[in-house]
């Protein structure tokens, strides 16, 4: 049998202090968590596999064409999947273009079923609210996107405000790779 790990992170926004003008990037790292799952169900024409997780909860995902080796998939297979997540956050000067971008990519790997995928997303957000009592802060970004967050450093929260942009830059990857029995 073979093994799932994903890593998960709670992201908690922290801001950095700026000087007047001066442009500020803090990047926060995810949280490596690992978890296994065992391949339940395999639906070979639509590359779907359901997988049961350490919870007992189910979850069908679909495997990529860019995967190889997808045939040689099992029931009872445990995959092995590691998942990172970063969140880079850049305070914008005013007057500076806003972003809406996205990149995805798929690496596959010789020998047994395994690759990698990945994903980055860059957006500009505007602040839309600021609460300093609780702290946290909320940005809206294109398309009515809307995110809240919590905020650890108080004295940066005091240094921006409402309508300040922000490029917010969310980088996503998971390693899967089925694992040998033990």
């Amino acid at each position: 049998m073979n093994a799932l790990t994903t890593c998960g992170a709670a992201v908690v926004l922290v801001m950095t202090a700026a000087s007047a003008g001066a442009q500020v990037t803090k990047t926060i790292e995810g949280e490596k968590q690992t978890v296994t799952a065992t391949v339940e169900a395999i639906e070979r024409s639509s590359r779907e596999v359901t997988l049961k997780k350490p919870d007992g909860k189910y979850e069908v995902i679909y495997v990529s064409p860019d995967i190889k080796r997808f045939d040689t998939l099992k029931i009872g297979d445990k995959i092995k999947a590691t998942y990172y997540e970063t969140l880079v956050l850049q305070l914008k000067s005013p007057g500076e273009k806003d972003v809406d971008k996205a990149a995805s990519g798929v690496v596959r790997t010789e020998g047994r079923p395994s690759g990698t995928a990945s994903h980055q997303q860059t957006i500009t957000a505007t602040i839309t609210a600021i609460d300093p009592k609780t702290p946290s802060i909320t940005f809206t970004g294109p398309r009515g996107w809307t995110y809240s967050s919590r905020v650890e450093d108080r004295k940066a929260l005091a240094k921006v405000k409402v309508g300040d942009k922000v490029d917010m830059t969310w980088t996503e990857a998971m390693l899967l790779s089925l694992e040998d029995a033990k």
